[in-house]
């Protein structure tokens, strides 16, 4: 059986009115190494034709405040981390092997992850707890609850803690 026109179009449409996959992941850490996972993942989600959300909470809450993630550091593990001066030191290490392999800032990130669709989204309990005025947040960061967060994330295919 041929498909003419007519079905090809109703094929386009049917497509086009599936519900989309979901994918959601959590970001609790405003460090370098603890924002990137999420962005790169919800990218790519996103990619893949999937709807994507990344859901900000405790001190990651930091990456989605205006300017948040040009301050984010790198903390290095173990002793070398608790040394006075050593995250400075590090973070611009971090920085400069983030740069030298072509990898888009934190900040750059953040906007392409808008820009493919990406929603982020500031956890309102941490937002109250920590007494933050919403309108500091950075530009297209919605804020939900964490029902509204569950409600979203019990349908979706991939859901990561990153």
């Amino acid at each position: 059986m041929e498909s003419g026109p007519a079905q090809q179009l109703y094929i386009k449409e049917k497509k086009m009115n599936e519900e989309k996959e979901k994918a959601a992941f959590i970001c609790v850490k405003d460090t370098i190494d603890g924002a990137y996972p999420s962005l790169v993942l919800g990218i790519n989600a996103a990619r893949q034709g999937m709807e994507s959300k990344i859901f900000y909470s405790f001190m990651g809450l930091n990456m989605v405040l205006a300017g948040g993630a040009d301050r984010a550091k790198f903390f290095p593990p173990g002793v070398m981390g608790a040394i006075p001066g050593m995250s400075t030191i590090a973070t611009g290490m971090m920085k400069k092997k983030i740069d030298k392999a072509n990898i888009p800032s934190l900040a750059e990130l953040q906007e392409v992850a808008q820009l493919e669709g990406v929603e982020l989204i500031a956890c309102k309990m941490t937002v109250d707890m920590m007494e933050i005025d919403e309108s500091k947040l950075a530009d297209g960061v919605t804020v939900w609850t964490a029902e509204d967060f569950l409600k979203y994330a019990k349908d979706a295919k991939i859901c990561l803690f990153t």
